[in-house]
Parts: structure tokens; C-alpha cells; sequence
């Protein structure tokens, strides 16, 4: 289930709420009873390591037959 994130309006105190997708957001703070807004979030997932970006989708593209005079459609020969 995930977590969603609310801040009241009257005291301002933000706190989290354990919710399925189906369940209607919160209208009330926990603390004073207040009228409560639901806030966007960062993710909570980071990507560390090495992996898929850095063993082929960040490497710079290669010309096969590289002669000085590029190749058609090659990036690579299009910013130079």
C-alpha cells in the first residue's frame, strides 16, 4: 500500500497516511481536526549501481567503418 502525504491548514503539521489506491483521501488532521491537503511527494526509489544506463545506453554511439566521413543517421556525424 502506498503512503501519501498530508499538511493540515490550521496547524500546518504534515504527517502520513498509509492508504490503498481505492481509498478516499483524508479530509481531516490527526492533531486539531483541521481541513487537511494531500501533497505531492519525490519517489521513493533511487537507481544505484551499475546496470543497464551505464553498461550500454550511456555510451556515446560508434560508427562502424569509421573513415572521417561519418555515417548517415549517426548522431554521432550529425553534431560534429
Amino acid at each position: 500500500m502506498p503512503i501519501y502525504e498530508y499538511e493540515c491548514e490550521s496547524c500546518g503539521v504534515v504527517f502520513e497516511a498509509r492508504q490503498k489506491f481505492s481509498d478516499a483521501p483524508l479530509e481531516s488532521c490527526r492533531e486539531c481536526a483541521g481541513k487537511v491537503q494531500k501533497l505531492i511527494s519525490r519517489a521513493g526509489f533511487s537507481l544505484k549501481g551499475g546496470g543497464w544506463y551505464e553498461q550500454g545506453y550511456n555510451a556515446a554511439p560508434s560508427c562502424a567503418g569509421n573513415d572521417g566521413g561519418g555515417c548517415g543517421g549517426c548522431p554521432k556525424a550529425a553534431n560534429s
